[in-house]
């Protein structure tokens, strides 16, 4: 790999809508989380091409308790900028996604550090969601963030325009007339406002088209705050919606930062999606794409994050540095004057130890993860307690890691003496309550301990649990399970005793965790995980412990 290029995504798997800030020589990123906890991932970089997972700030019940929300609500589209000696992050924790209406509070909490202490949460608004704080050079602040109109039914006519009210830090509040102030192109859907100032002129940064493959970054400019702002001349900085044959797809919903040196640099998500060929699961989203074969396309990873060497020319306007509206490759150039650093290492093997969760591992939605899991109960292990039912949108005892590729490993060894049917526990590959794959031991009904395959194939919004192959009969011990990804397959295994691993059940579709499955492109927004989980829907909380777990990419 040519060291003077940046490889993308930098941030594989899900890590969607990103806000980057810069704070002397080191740089973050801030993305959605949406209903895993802690809420939001921020990661560090120094070179803009390796990025180590820093802080997840949303950590306690008076900053984010998601209980009750549901799937792909909670955390959207954080901004998180630097002033005043202080981090800010302002965020959205989305009540409601489906009809009319989106329930979307937004909040801001301030911190001196990266990592904390961060500040009791400061209510701003719900009139829409994807909110930014602007530093104006005069001193003062304003939020803006997308109007959302219920009354609208065409298509993205809810979105109703970018609105900005100036906040107050003396009195932690908006404060003053509600101004809109751009109401967006014809591609409409326009949301993720950040505003830029710059030789005289405030620039507004939006996403527009839909998260989905229409996606786009449009670009607008004017010489007052409140407008009116013209749009760029090719309207969009950035978008793979007439590219459908670019490496990386959905690109849209970005932000930009200058290097020390003056140059620029844009981050924003994007899609790797695998090809699939005829009805896959049982949701079919053939699309007709001018210039291409594809029929079907599928986006395990969810939508990752990228970052694009952008440049000022003479006009006044921001460009791709390689031209164009979409990236050619997986590569971009690196800073100049920057020494990349070393890549950290990744072990395959995650161990269990006192103290706090692993980082790569979240889990859904409560802010009390003490009735979720242990690490101090049984020293050496992770103990998980048998909660609610799978995808149960209170408290369900669900650990899992992202995945960041499309051909992975994942193993885990577990003790665990179910006591009847209703209390099962294993590994799990999981995106939502309505597309899941479930590998689990169970009691049977004769008595004996057994593996059972369970999953939800995207019946949207039913989510009826369908089971695979006959119940496999276990010894008494531990036993390990396996599931092997590669790309639309996935296919368990299990074994006891350190034997031979043995396959179960029938190959498995594994485009079914998938954003465009399901209810379908555009609706859900988060991405596949696999790990470990237990549940006991007879409510006594039965537990099961795990050694280790193992997670390997397979090139």
């Amino acid at each position: 790999m040519n060291e003077n290029m940046i490889t993308n995504p930098i941030l594989p798997g899900f890590n969607p809508d990103p806000s980057i800030c810069r704070v002397g020589e080191d740089y973050y990123i801030a993305t959605s989380t949406f209903e895993w906890y802690p809420g939001v991932q921020i990661h560090h970089s120094r070179d803009l091409a390796n990025w180590t997972l820093v802080s997840r700030p949303l950590a306690r019940a008076d900053l984010l308790d998601m209980r009750g929300n549901p799937d792909s609500c909670g955390i959207w589209a954080p901004c998180l900028t630097y002033a005043d000696g202080l981090f800010w992050l302002v965020y959205t924790d989305v009540k409601r996604l489906s009809g009319s209406f989106k329930d979307a509070p937004n909040y801001v909490t301030t911190a001196p550090s990266i990592t904390g202490p961060w500040s009791e949460r400061v209510y701003l608004n719900s009139s829409g969601f994807d909110p930014s704080l602007f530093h104006a050079p005069d001193g003062r602040k304003y939020l803006v963030n997308m109007l959302w109109d219920h009354r609208q039914t065409g298509h993205g006519d809810q979105f109703a325009g970018i609105v900005l009210q100036e906040y107050s830090v003396a009195e932690k509040k908006l404060t003053g007339p509600v101004h809109n102030i751009f109401k967006g192109t014809d591609r409409k859907l326009t949301e993720a406002p950040h505003l830029y100032f710059r030789d005289g002129w405030y620039y507004l940064m939006t996403a527009e088209g839909g998260t989905g493959y229409d996606h786009a970054v449009t670009l607008a400019r004017s010489r007052d705050l409140l407008g009116p702002y013209e749009v760029h001349p090719q309207k969009h900085v950035l978008t793979t919606a007439f590219a459908p044959d670019a490496p990386l797809q959905r690109c849209g919903h970005a932000d930009i930062v200058d290097t020390p040196a003056g140059e620029t640099y844009m981050v924003h998500l994007c899609s790797r999606p695998i090809t699939v060929t005829g009805s896959a699961g049982q949701s079919d989203i053939r699309r007709d794409l001018p210039g291409s074969n594809v029929l079907q396309r599928r986006s395990p990873l969810g939508r990752e994050t990228a970052i694009q060497k952008v440049e000022w020319r003479d006009d006044g306007w921001l460009y791709l540095a390689e031209g164009g509206q979409h990236p050619t490759s997986l590569h971009t150039p690196r800073p100049a004057g920057i020494v990349a650093a070393a890549a950290e290492e990744t072990a395959v093997r995650t161990s269990f130890a006192p103290g706090p969760l692993p980082s790569a591992f979240q889990w859904l939605r409560s802010p009390e993860p003490d009735r979720l899991f242990s690490l101090d109960a049984s020293p050496g292990q992770l103990r998980i307690y048998g909660r609610q039912s799978p995808g149960n949108m209170f408290e369900q005892a669900l650990l899992a890691r992202r995945q960041t590729a499309h051909r992975y490993r994942a193993a885990t060894r577990m003790h665990y003496e179910p006591r009847d049917f209703q209390s099962f526990a294993g590994l799990i590959c999981w995106y939502n309550q309505c597309q899941y794959h479930f590998l689990s031991v169970t009691r049977e009904d004769d008595g004996s301990r057994a593996l059972r395959i369970m999953s939800t194939l995207g019946d949207f919004p039913f989510g009826k649990a369908v089971f695979s192959g006959e119940p496999q009969k276990l010894p008494d011990g531990p036993v390990e399970l396996r599931a092997e990804v590669d790309e639309a397959a996935l296919q368990f295994s299990w074994r006891v005793s350190d034997g031979a691993w043995q396959t179960i059940g029938p190959v498995l579709d594994a485009t079914i965790l998938s954003d465009e499955a399901g209810v379908g492109e555009g609706n859900n927004f988060t991405g596949a995980f696999v790990g470990m989980a237990a549940y006991d829907i007879s409510g006594q909380g039965h537990a099961a412990d795990f050694d280790w777990f193992d997670y390997e990419t397979l090139g």
